[in-house]
């Protein structure tokens, strides 16, 4: 990883390896990520583009799915894992995730030839403004600008107007960065308010009702600060599954109970990240031309420890494949 002032000065650069032998990183582009995954699944598993318009449950116990196509789906066990605007999660009484104070601009820069950078992160702080950049495959190249706003701002969808306001940002930033936004293909540019959602002990409602549960950005949306969202979403899953695994064949009550144990299980993990990734923003985020000298030159290049930085991505939520094999009988 290298840390980089707006001027393009290096303030740090380190190997994860060096740091901590037990880290390791890996950039994906989500796409290629859910299309791994749903090729795991049976053929027509899955049904995409299936907006959900209405939840509700039956006589039996079991939810009704009403989706904006018209069709229904009458089910034993809903999982929403469907993103920070959760429908299923408004229907059991969450909130909508609260606006941290910044938006971002993202994209994938696209190199037909193969793209050329190092196989690192990289990030470059100004003031109230942040960049940073990874490839994500031979040809392809991830970016992001953060920035500070009062409010979200209106929904912009026009690329070459996202284009513009994100190159405006940065516009005596180092040439790469620029070239990585014009050579964007336009579906994959967008603007986005940050946002999250604490799950206050006691005061917020559970992962689960009865035999619907959330997973990821449903449940936990938290700003991407530390890189977790995602992360924390797999993570979710392979927990449920495994708990699911032992409790399928048992009969309703047996679900209803797994799902708590899973809510109880995660909290302990989702709660405390979701505050710090928040804390991390707000300092990354300063905007005070004396506070951003003293981190640029004090505590980047001398006083922050990465090891101990880095260790909330360590989480062993070990195998899942041999669990659920045992439970079928199979190895």
């Amino acid at each position: 990883m290298v840390v980089k002032s707006e001027d393009g000065r290096e303030l740090r650069s380190f190997r994860f390896k060096d740091e901590d032998q037990s880290q390791e990183v890996r950039a994906v582009e989500r796409r290629i990520l859910l299309e791994t995954l749903a090729n795991q699944l049976p053929t027509e598993a899955v049904r995409f583009s299936s907006g959900l318009e209405k939840i509700e449950t039956s006589e039996k116990g079991e939810t009704l799915l009403k989706l904006n196509n018209g069709n229904q789906l009458l089910a034993k066990i809903v999982i929403g894992c469907d993103g920070i605007r959760s429908p299923v999660a408004k229907w059991m009484g969450f909130s909508d995730p609260k606006y941290v104070g910044h938006c971002a601009f993202r994209g994938l820069g696209v190199y037909s030839d193969g793209q050329p950078f190092e196989p690192r992160v990289n990030y470059v702080y100004g003031r109230g403004l942040r960049a940073g950049y990874v490839p994500v495959s031979p040809t392809k190249v991830y970016w992001f600008i953060c920035f500070n706003s009062p409010s979200p701002g209106p929904k912009i969808t026009d690329p070459s107007e996202l284009k513009k306001q994100a190159k405006e940002l940065v516009r005596n930033w180092p040439s790469e960065l620029l070239n990585l936004i014009d050579i964007s293909p336009d579906e994959t540019v967008s603007k986005t308010p940050l946002v999250d959602r604490w799950l206050w002990p006691t005061v917020s409602p559970s992962a689960s009702v009865g035999r619907t549960v959330l997973v990821g950005d449903a449940w936990h949306p938290m700003t991407p600060n530390l890189g977790q969202g995602a992360c924390c979403a797999l993570e979710d899953s392979v927990v449920l599954a495994r708990k699911l695994a032992n409790a399928i064949n048992s009969g309703p009550a047996s679900i209803e109970d797994a799902f708590r144990s899973y809510g109880s299980e995660r909290w302990p993990r989702i709660f405390p990240l979701t505050i710090r990734a928040n804390l991390v923003g707000s300092l990354l985020q300063w905007e005070d031309p004396i506070v951003c000298s003293v981190r640029n030159n004090i505590i980047i290049p001398k006083l922050v420890r990465l090891g101990p930085i880095m260790e909330h991505t360590n989480f062993d939520c070990e195998p899942l494949i041999t669990q659920i094999s045992e439970t079928s009988g199979e190895r």
